[in-house]
């Protein structure tokens, strides 16, 4: 499983504003070449657009639907039983990596210093999501690969078309996209963000 979401490069990163929405944004942005999709819990009912979703794309070995934005042991036992492949936070919980290991998923901790990173690599979670990205810099993959060069490493937050392939290039093993997927939505439609997800795969070499 990791290498497949390692090969589908690509996370969705998907708030929205209600099941409908995140459910369409998520569809779009599959048929445009992104098939890690993260459901944050910012979105209202998050669950049952997870549920929805891995029921809908079961069919479909490629596409991984996980949960982001998981705060709290609570959330990640929801997430779970949604049937959600991976948790993501901005934070990291070694209760939440604890439950992942237990129930066979994966957890994905948000980290922004090298005791984060090391702490949550020594507790076995496969990637560390970089955060914030945009303030941190595609070069802190390159200074953590230094002493530490097997780690996975992805940053969200600060993404866009225009950087993905230095980011792609300094080592992220993935790449979190959340705003720039949906940034004309409001004036373009849906149809928007299956362009930008199959720009964001162009521009990253996938």
């Amino acid at each position: 499983m990791i290498e497949l979401i390692k090969q589908n490069y690509y996370f969705a990163v998907i708030r929205g504003k209600d099941e409908d929405e995140a459910k369409e944004i998520a569809r779009q942005s599959i048929l445009g070449g992104i098939r890690n999709i993260e459901i944050t819990y910012s979105t209202p009912n998050a669950n049952q657009v997870i549920a929805d979703l891995v029921q809908e794309f079961s069919d479909d070995l490629q596409v991984v639907v996980g949960a982001g934005t998981v705060m709290s042991t609570d959330l990640a036992y929801q997430a779970i039983e949604a049937g959600a492949a991976f948790l993501v936070s901005p934070h990291f919980d070694p209760d939440i990596q604890v439950i992942a290991q237990e129930k066979g998923i994966y957890y994905f901790p948000g980290c922004g210093t090298v005791t984060e990173v090391v702490r949550a690599d020594r507790a076995g979670c496969p990637i560390i999501k970089l955060f914030p990205g945009g303030v941190l810099g595609s070069g802190f993959i390159k200074d953590i690969h230094g002493p530490i060069p097997d780690v996975n490493i992805m940053p969200s937050g600060g993404v866009s078309i225009d950087n993905v392939a230095q980011w792609r290039q300094a080592g992220a093993c993935a790449i979190g996209i959340g705003s720039a997927l949906v940034k004309r939505l409001d004036q373009d439609g849906f149809d928007s963000i299956r362009e930008i997800a199959a720009d964001f795969v162009a521009a990253g070499g996938i």
